[in-house]
């Protein structure tokens, strides 16, 4: 039952859309990246394992995870979905782990974790994160992605195993200028 519940259910509602919107790069910089993706289409995975762990409420995929929702995609090599089942199955959270890359059209983050609430509608990266729009570029510690509001947050700090917020890193970014029509 929970492997037709995972195959036929599974709502990832990542999204990145829009451009980047730059704020200040010395402690934390916001970009507008979050609109426009339809979390209600069908989710599709594969993975080299599967394990459904019905007493934990969890379902653990591994191995070359791929999973797409419209023209999202998330790959990383493990994935865990925690759930309830209240009537019908609920998912409460994703976790992923090892290389998470999140990709849409020409925009892509990627960072070693990432954590999606679904129930707040939020999306953590933590450890290496790096968020492109074509040749526009933004690294940190943390990648904060909501998804009611469309707004992103990248900082310097990465936390560490226990959650505890790290410092002394920074934002470094990259936006492309366009060429003055009038100077060609």
């Amino acid at each position: 039952m929970v492997r037709s519940f995972f195959l036929a259910s599974l709502s990832l509602g990542l999204g990145l859309s829009g451009a980047f919107l730059y704020g200040s790069l010395a402690d934390g910089a916001s970009a507008q990246i979050l609109s426009g993706h339809d979390s209600s289409a069908p989710v599709n995975f594969s993975a080299d394992q599967i394990e459904v762990q019905d007493r934990a409420d969890r379902v653990v995929v591994s191995g070359n995870v791929h999973v797409t929702q419209g023209n999202l995609t998330l790959d990383s090599a493990r994935m865990t979905v925690a759930y309830h089942n209240v009537g019908g199955i609920e998912i409460d959270r994703i976790d992923a782990s090892g290389n998470v890359r999140v990709t849409r059209g020409n925009e892509r983050a990627r960072g070693d974790v990432a954590i999606y609430d679904l129930n707040n509608r939020i999306i953590t990266m933590v450890g290496n994160v790096e968020l492109t729009q074509n040749s526009n570029r933004l690294t940190g510690g943390r990648l904060v992605m909501d998804l009611k509001s469309g707004r992103s947050t990248v900082d310097g700090r990465a936390a560490s195993a226990a959650g505890v917020r790290q410092g002394g890193g920074r934002v470094t970014g990259t936006f492309t200028v366009p060429k003055d029509k009038e100077s060609n």
